[in-house]
């Protein structure tokens, strides 16, 4: 019985999967969502909270630099989130038209992109609260503190990894 799997590899990577660039594509396009799911849910948390917190009595305790920190924790909370939806978006225009292989390419550089400013985002409100809370010299600790380990397990340890791997190309 002859088949496809007969004439050799469907493609041209040598990392244990037999697939062909569409499946490839498809699986690749599973692995963006189920991130993008995980990043908008941590990303509609914060913003959820922040625009709160206009609403709040305290709120109007707040001095000058307090609301322009406040103010760009929004504004970095909304640019997350629509950077991490900018995939989605994409795939809906161009759905049905073969360019999956474009959309998992965009959709890994957005995530990237969304990552960072989530990476802000996150240290920028525990500075946030620090400060309210205590002041600007235990919210530069924290946030410095965070800030470090973020950069440790989001690039120093995947980075090691994939060196310690031999890995220089995306699967």
């Amino acid at each position: 019985m002859s088949s496809t799997r007969d004439a050799g590899p469907r493609d041209d990577q040598a990392d244990g999967r037999d697939e062909s660039p569409a499946e490839r594509a498809d699986r690749n396009w599973n692995e963006v969502l189920q991130e993008l799911r995980v990043l908008q849910t941590g990303t509609q948390i914060l913003t959820g909270f922040l625009l709160a917190l206009a609403f709040q009595p305290a709120f109007a305790d707040l001095d000058g630099t307090q609301r322009v920190l406040y103010l760009c924790l929004v504004v970095l909370s909304a640019l997350s989130a629509t950077v991490a939806l900018a995939p989605v978006a994409l795939h809906r225009l161009v759905f049905r038209r073969r360019a999956k292989a474009s959309v998992v390419r965009y959709g890994h550089w957005a995530l990237i992109t969304a990552l960072g400013t989530v990476a802000l985002l996150l240290a920028g409100v525990v500075a946030f609260v620090f400060d309210v809370v205590l002041d600007w010299t235990a919210a530069a600790v924290a946030a410095g503190s965070l800030g470090a380990l973020i950069l440790v397990l989001w690039i120093v340890v995947p980075v090691a990894i994939r060196l310690q791997r031999g890995e220089g190309r995306d699967v």
